[in-house]
């Protein structure tokens, strides 16, 4: 699977022919690599984390029309125009909204359970400073992970 915001494969293979029509395998797979990019083309891909890195979860999901999300008048157009203006410059709202948000601003969706077994400091460091470009971080389990650490002080 190609990483469609850094272009990089996440895995690779070396091929070897005998024959001198190598230019078979280069068509081949700059056809692979665009049938890849469409698959994503368009919609939200969600990762989440895998030991130390950022995997895709699931295949990409169509992406949500804010339309499909029922909040009171106004609501999502005002989510929509403070995150713009906070991208801009430098939050979001219920899980149901995140998927339809990052389909209108075209983000990825990054999934960090912080109650995670294992979640070690530096571990949830590295995670945050590797994210994906142009992602939502979507933080699980914030207000277990708090207890859990105030419940381990003592």
């Amino acid at each position: 699977m190609l990483d469609i915001t850094t272009g990089s494969p996440w895995e690779t293979v070396t091929l070897t022919t005998i024959s001198r029509d190598r230019h078979i395998f280069t068509d081949l797979l700059r056809e692979a690599q665009e049938l890849a990019l469409a698959q994503q083309e368009g919609k939200t891909v969600i990762y989440t984390s895998w030991g130390p890195e950022w995997r895709p979860f699931g295949l990409p999901r169509k992406r949500r029309s804010l339309d499909s999300v029922i909040l009171d008048k106004g609501v999502k157009e005002r989510i929509v125009k403070d995150v713009k203006d906070f991208i801009n410059n430098g939050r979001s709202g219920k899980s149901s909204f995140i998927q339809a948000l990052a389909g209108e601003l075209e983000y990825n969706i990054c999934i960090l359970n912080l109650s995670e077994v294992g979640l070690t400091d530096d571990r949830l460091n590295h995670l945050l400073s590797n994210a994906p470009e142009r992602s939502i971080m979507l933080l699980e389990d914030i207000d277990a992970a708090f207890m859990q650490k105030r419940e381990a002080q003592g």
